[in-house]
């Protein structure tokens, strides 16, 4: 069945720099394709690694991106400045929590400590039914293979239920993207 009440993506994805480029040409890939498809990006606002040239993309493509960002980061300096909307809150859950509620799918890209705390948190709430959208981890050079390993093993340990249509592994953009307009059958 093809989901057609996909009009917005939440981007998991890193916003570190110096990462092999192969990631860079994913994340760029991923947002023409959302952008192409007028598909509304919402991310963390990033300036810099993944998270901007997802945003630059998707916007290059004539496509709308709002990030969600702590009013920190703002004063840091840390928010892409050419947004179509940028949404300032005051603590990292209510922007997961924000971005959450304005998305009606999700794709994570590869990324660090926060992209990985913000992919386990979206998978728990969709299995305690409080997230019931897509969400699909784009695995560019198999990295989340190590991941998927462990997810494995928690699964053989009884610790949780492997897989059981919470998200769903791409290998390319293009597929991803498919991937959130065919749903969770």
């Amino acid at each position: 069945m093809v989901n057609n009440n996909i009009h917005s993506v939440c981007i998991y994805c890193a916003s570190g720099t110096g990462v092999h480029p192969a990631y860079g040409e994913a994340a760029e890939k991923t947002g023409r394709l959302l952008g192409q498809r007028g598909i509304h990006v919402i991310n963390g606002a990033g300036s810099s690694g993944l998270m901007r040239r997802v945003s630059d993309a998707v916007l290059g493509e004539g496509g709308r991106v709002t990030g969600v960002i702590p009013r920190f980061m703002v004063r840091n300096g840390w928010c892409h400045e050419s947004l179509t909307e940028v949404i300032e809150v005051e603590t990292m859950h209510e922007r997961k929590q924000r971005m959450a509620a304005l998305s009606d799918a999700v794709i994570a890209l590869p990324g660090g400590y926060g992209t990985l705390e913000e992919l386990l948190e979206i998978i728990t709430w969709k299995q305690l039914g409080l997230y019931r959208h897509p969400i699909v981890i784009l695995n560019t050079n198999r990295y989340y293979d190590p991941l998927f390993t462990l997810f494995r093993q928690a699964a053989d340990e009884q610790f949780l239920p492997f897989r059981q249509g919470l998200w769903h592994e791409s290998r390319t953009p293009e597929e991803a993207v498919d991937m959130i307009f065919k749903g969770d059958d």
